[in-house]
């Protein structure tokens, strides 16, 4: 179970402060009525998605969290219903899953109206419209979401019930001993006072018996009355013998100390024995301290023995206040209990007509008792020396000396030193006590250890010297001098190229909080291009006339017809000389020399089309050339993202905390 994992449900307001505050932490708050009504719309838009996928998030971290009352053990199933109202608890789950859908049909209308959307006006208000009608389901689920928090703050203090493993049940009335004997034979802490209904919950207790751990349930007191009329404490004692599969222990105060006779509690057994079909049953004599069955008039003798003739059903006695007898009850139950349990699996693998199933066969096919083949009985055999060994007891005079006796008879550690070659076993004897020298003339013991090893070093050195000959290692006498300087030469020319291409990065980078225009869109000239082809070791004549003769490429008629006037051979293929920059600058200041006024770059080259006159061209030019810098401008502009806070931001989101109410902006 994972009840006790389940996620805190935050009250309606709280839920609607953390989804609000959420969308306003998560998402840009800053729009301008000068952008465009496709970047407004986008922006609130956003907006109204995301604090709708906030919602659905949270309802539906609340419907998973909680459990499937159809999914849930009988035992479970039940406990919730008497606890909870399954109807109610039910109908709180599906409110709250229905305002999920709601708010998603408010999404998916709000996102439609926004797409068509006129002004920055009209979509601030259908936003405030939208979040306001979310805001108003989760107020209308205030009741569901309170009563859910209290489901599952009493969830978390349930017991932790296993209702398949090995069980204890203890039932009876009020007061009888049954919190006394858990207390007893577990560690659980269960409350015990001389008053009746001190119990009013399940609480569960844990126990070791032969290794195993067994559950053990304290129930609350029962009272003999219809089932119907029972209250809530004693329907949850009902439920637990229904459905857990335990061996029950049902109690009785024979001293009838607990205010209820003893034909009461015999009655009390008798209308709760339905429940008990299938189940080993145990009735325990409580409080024997103060009266013992031999006590009892003979009418309650009988009606107690009356009990253990219908069914498997025993006697036990005990006395919780002396502590007589509740071990052996214990012992007596487990023990029970565990041989049921192996019974009913030895059952579950076999079928219907008595033979082994799958599941045992499978079992017992894995088991293999080896037996001798000839089938003789061999017994089994102890040397006489270690039937007489006695347990070694150091005040025992003629116990067998060990090593760290014979240590502390001669003056301890550090003084004697045990002799740790004593029981070596060695090929001759003699040689336990024999040095033994590490070096010897200068060398390594241990390098000659190996009597052929310098016939393996000659033959190692032999192989080293033929793949030499072959060529197999290449020595650095190969190398020239020559090759190896200009190989340090060139290592040193591309060290000094990188450092040069850092500190160029470096001095673009100085634009401080500017954007850098990338490489492909910065214009350079082609004399700075001749320049880079030619450190690269390319010949740029041949790249030089070829871009030359495409930029005179509109004017090669004219040029080529006043050539050929002007040669002998009118097929000649021969072209004007092209003017250097001094005689174009020249060419160009004639004008203003002759009278006839400075070159007008604004106006030049700019004349009326068809149906045109010159100012309009003047603006249609003006405007094509500022649609073709657009680009370069939004790579420049600062934007949302950008850390830099104009002085139209609105004071109140950065000046400090803000107080309750002031959300007028979201």
């Amino acid at each position: 179970m994972t009840w006790k994992d389940i996620a805190p449900v935050p009250t309606a307001q709280e839920f609607i402060d953390i989804i609000l505050s959420r969308t306003q932490r998560r998402l840009p708050t800053q729009i301008r009525a000068g952008f465009k009504i496709s970047r407004i719309r986008a922006f609130y838009t956003r907006k109204v998605k995301f604090t709708q996928e906030t919602c659905s998030e949270k309802f539906g971290a609340i419907v998973s969290s909680f459990p499937i009352l159809a999914d849930q053990h009988p035992f479970h199933r039940d406990l919730m219903n008497i606890l909870y109202d399954a109807d109610h608890f039910k109908v709180a789950l599906g409110q709250v899953s229905t305002a999920k859908h709601l708010i998603e049909t408010i999404s998916r209308d709000y996102v439609r109206l926004l797409k068509y959307s006129q002004s920055l006006y009209q979509c601030k208000q259908l936003k405030r419209a939208a979040l306001g009608r979310m805001a108003t389901l989760i107020k209308r689920l205030k009741d569901p979401l309170a009563y859910l928090d209290q489901v599952r703050q009493h969830l978390a203090r349930l017991p932790d019930i296993n209702p398949t493993t090995r069980t204890l049940l203890v039932a009876g009335f009020p007061n009888v001993g049954k919190s006394s004997f858990v207390r007893s034979v577990t560690r659980a802490d269960t409350p015990v006072e001389p008053y009746a209904f001190t119990t009013k919950s399940l609480f569960v207790g844990h126990l070791d018996y032969k290794y195993l751990r067994y559950q053990v349930i304290d129930t609350p007191g029962i009272l003999d009355h219809p089932l119907e009329e029972m209250n809530t404490i004693e329907m949850q004692s009902v439920t637990a013998l229904a459905h857990l599969r335990a061996a029950v222990m049902f109690f009785i105060d024979i001293s009838e100390q607990c205010g209820y006779s003893l034909k009461a509690q015999c009655n009390l057994f008798r209308s709760i024995k339905p429940l008990f079909e299938n189940k080993m049953v145990y009735v325990v004599l409580n409080k024997m301290d103060i009266k013992t069955v031999e006590d009892l008039d003979p009418e309650s003798q009988a009606d107690l023995m009356d009990l253990t003739k219908s069914g498997n059903i025993q006697l036990l006695r005990a006395s919780c206040a002396t502590q007589d007898g509740v071990q052996e009850v214990k012992n007596t139950v487990c023990e029970a209990l565990l041989v049921e349990r192996v019974n009913q699996k030895y059952k579950a693998g076999t079928s219907s007509n008595g033979t082994m199933g799958s599941r045992l066969t499978e079992v017992m096919s894995r088991i293999h008792v080896a037996q001798p083949a000839d089938g003789v009985l061999r017994e089994t055999f102890i040397p006489e020396a270690v039937k007489g060994l006695k347990k070694y007891d150091k005040a025992d005079p003629e116990r067998k000396l060990l090593a760290r006796d014979i240590e502390e008879q001669n003056g301890g550690a550090g003084v004697f030193n045990v002799d740790l070659r004593e029981n070596w076993i060695l090929a001759n004897p003699e040689w336990k006590y024999d040095k033994i020298p590490e070096i010897v003339d200068g060398k390594n013991v241990y390098d000659f250890i190996d009597p052929d090893i310098e016939a393996k070093l000659a033959a190692l050195e032999e192989e080293e010297e033929r793949l030499e000959k072959e060529g197999f290692y290449k020595s650095d006498s190969d190398l020239g001098d020559e090759s190896e300087e200009e190989i340090l030469q060139k290592a040193e020319y591309i060290r000094e190229k990188h450092k040069l291409i850092r500190n160029e990065a470096k001095m673009k980078k100085s634009l401080k909080n500017r954007a850098i225009i990338p490489r492909k869109m910065q214009k350079k000239s082609f004399a700075q291009l001749e320049d880079h082809i030619d450190q690269l070791g390319v010949d740029t004549e041949e790249i030089n006339l070829r871009g030359r003769a495409q930029v005179r490429e509109p004017t090669r008629g004219r040029s080529l017809a006043r050539s050929r006037n002007a040669t002998e051979d009118p097929d000649a293929m021969e072209v004007d000389t092209p003017k250097s920059a001094a005689e174009r600058l020249r060419s160009q200041s004639r004008p203003a020399q002759r009278g006839q006024g400075a070159t007008n770059r604004r106006d030049d080259g700019v004349t009326g089309g068809v149906g045109m006159d010159g100012e309009t061209a003047r603006s249609k030019a003006e405007r094509v050339a500022k649609l073709g810098q657009r680009k370069m401008n939004r790579m420049a502009r600062a934007g949302e993202a950008d850390r830099h806070i104009g002085a139209t931001m609105p004071k109140h989101l950065f000046s400090g905390k803000r107080t309750v109410g002031k959300t007028q902006r979201r």
